[in-house]
């Protein structure tokens, strides 16, 4: 009865750990439809109450019972609850309306901007990582050598600067004076059918460098100095200080215990960054004419595109949604205290 009874408390223990996680990701995945509903309702009323849709539609000579007709045809006269449903509705089957600009639909006008936006956020959050984190393990085991001084001294710069500021004066080093990259354009691309990559060509990728670089500047700086601050605190911990004198190498104190626990909270940055790299990557876009959805954004905000405009803030909601619900997840994963069972249900 005794020899049984590990096995036992083993198979409940991970019963209520999945237990607790099948519940921590229903309270996340509810936690996530408010916050899209919320998103959902704002950019209903700026697609309700920002300019007049039909207006953009038609030109001066257009009589007053045309616009009346085109106003029924299009629902503007139904009661503003009817409005926002149908508006929800549509959004979920990817249907955000025409754009007044383009005079395309907007699903097809995202569609076509979304690899470039998403190749670029992912190969600058790539890169951000891969160097920002050796960077920051550096500074945090030898935080007098003057290699970590040197930087410190870059991610104050990287901080400092504007991106914008940065991005003209890669372009300007590296295109004007010394001809290296292309200044503009995402160069030759190859379409896959459902994704267009420029990472397949020399052009594309000569492309990609300088936007890449100006976007990953500022991750890189806040990884580096997070990873520096998390190395120096886990090191004077109690359990660095016995792991140490138990006679473990100074190699796996630092690598095998001090980075996994300082790499805990990276993640949660990593992941948050990523979905700001994608939303806020209007500015380098627009510096680099990058043809992803940021540059698209800009266009509809100088000419009151709303369809674009609320197409865009909706699909950014959903991008932070997603990556924070799988940043939730990949926590709860690495750290052990989160499936723990507690009792009294804390």
């Amino acid at each position: 009865m005794q020899e049984g009874a590990p096995p036992l408390a083993a198979s409940r223990l991970r019963s209520r750990s999945t237990i607790r996680m099948l519940a921590f990701i229903l309270h996340r995945l509810g936690q996530a439809a408010i916050v899209m509903l919320a998103v959902a309702l704002l950019a209903f009323v700026m697609f309700r109450f920002v300019g007049d849709p039909v207006n953009q539609m038609v030109g001066i000579e257009t009589s007053l019972e045309d616009r009346e007709a085109l106003r029924e045809r299009l629902g503007l006269k139904d009661p503003p609850v009817t409005q926002f449903l149908r508006f929800v509705w549509k959004a979920l089957h990817f249907d955000f309306g025409i754009s007044y600009q383009f005079k395309a639909p907007v699903s097809e006008l995202l569609a076509s901007r979304l690899p470039a936006t998403l190749e670029l956020s992912i190969v600058s959050a790539a890169a951000a990582l891969l160097i920002g984190i050796p960077m920051g393990v550096y500074a945090g085991l030898k935080r007098e050598a003057w290699l970590s001084r040197i930087f410190l001294t870059v991610s104050l710069m990287g901080v400092a600067l504007p991106t914008f500021l940065i991005g003209i004066l890669l372009i300007y080093v590296f295109s004007v004076l010394l001809g290296w990259l292309p200044s503009f354009g995402r160069g030759e691309t190859v379409d896959l059918g459902f994704w267009s990559s420029g990472l397949l060509t020399g052009s594309g990728i000569a492309s990609l460098i300088l936007p890449t670089v100006t976007l990953a500047l500022f991750q890189l700086t806040l990884i580096m100095r997070l990873v520096r601050a998390e190395m120096m605190e886990v090191l004077r911990s109690d359990f660095v200080k016995f792991a140490r004198a138990r006679g473990l190498s100074a190699r796996a104190v630092n690598f095998g215990h001090a980075l996994k626990n300082a790499l805990v909270p990276v993640i949660t940055v990593a992941g948050l960054q990523l979905g700001s790299v994608i939303a806020f990557a209007i500015v380098t876009e627009t510096v680099f004419q990058w043809p992803g959805m940021g540059l698209l954004f800009l266009q509809a905000v100088q000419n009151v595109d709303i369809p674009i405009m609320s197409a865009y803030l909706l699909l950014i909601a959903f991008l932070f949604v997603a990556i924070n619900l799988f940043v939730d997840l990949l926590y709860f994963a690495v750290d052990p205290r989160l499936r723990i069972a507690r009792p009294g249900g804390h």
